[in-house]
Parts: C-alpha cells; sequence; structure tokens
C-alpha cells in the first residue's frame, strides 16, 4: 500500500467538512452549489475543500454539459480500511484476552468463595 495516498485520505478525513461533503456524495453525485448548500461558506472555500478531496482521490469531476458533477472515488477509502483492518485485529485479540482473563478470575473466585467456612 503507498503510504503517500494513505497520509493524502487520512489528512483530507481530518477535516469535519470533507467528511460532510463525502457522505453526501455517498448519495450521488452533486455540483459545487449543491455541495456548498448545507454549510455557511462561499462556493469557492468549498471548492478548495474539493481540491484537497481530489488531490486524495476521494473526488473526482465530471463534465455534465454546463455541470461539473462531483463524484466520490471509494478506492483510497477501502485502502484506509484495509490499513485499520489490522488494528481491529488487535483489539479484538486483546479484548479477547480480557475476556479470558476475567473468566478465569470468575472461576477462581468461584472456588474461593465455596472453599470459606
Amino acid at each position: 500500500m503507498d503510504t503517500s495516498t494513505l497520509d493524502a485520505t487520512f489528512a483530507a478525513l481530518a477535516d469535519p467538512t470533507r467528511r460532510a461533503i463525502l457522505a453526501r456524495l455517498t448519495h450521488g453525485e452533486a455540483s459545487v452549489g449543491e455541495l456548498a448548500a448545507p454549510f455557511s461558506m462561499s462556493q469557492p472555500a468549498v471548492s478548495k475543500h474539493l481540491r484537497v478531496l481530489e488531490r486524495a482521490g476521494l473526488v473526482s469531476r465530471g463534465r455534465d454539459a454546463q455541470r461539473r458533477p462531483c463524484r466520490l472515488e471509494a478506492r483510497p477509502l477501502q485502502d484506509a480500511l484495509a490499513w485499520l483492518a489490522d488494528f481491529r485485529q488487535y483489539w479484538e485479540e486483546s479484548y479477547q484476552r480480557l475476556d479470558d482473563l476475567l473468566a478465569r478470575l470468575g472461576e477462581q473466585e468461584g472456588h474461593d468463595e465455596r472453599d470459606e467456612p
């Protein structure tokens, strides 16, 4: 996995406005004006966010007559998810070890209570 692509993906995802734009694009293409509508910022400000998302490969722009719709490109998100999956496995194994320890301690406590007069 290319670390520069992963770095760009996580940098793009670090901003809540960019995450909201990506979430909107999961519902389909949208123009810059449509993407800017829910935010209290100008279209040029939204365009700057879109450029960051484009550089990260998360968004592409098409051409439909006079309209230049933006669309989600999910591949970088799949790469980020694959990278995060290793950590998910780590935490699942850690929680399983904790569950095992707690079960052993519970069994031990049960034995101790039965041994008391």
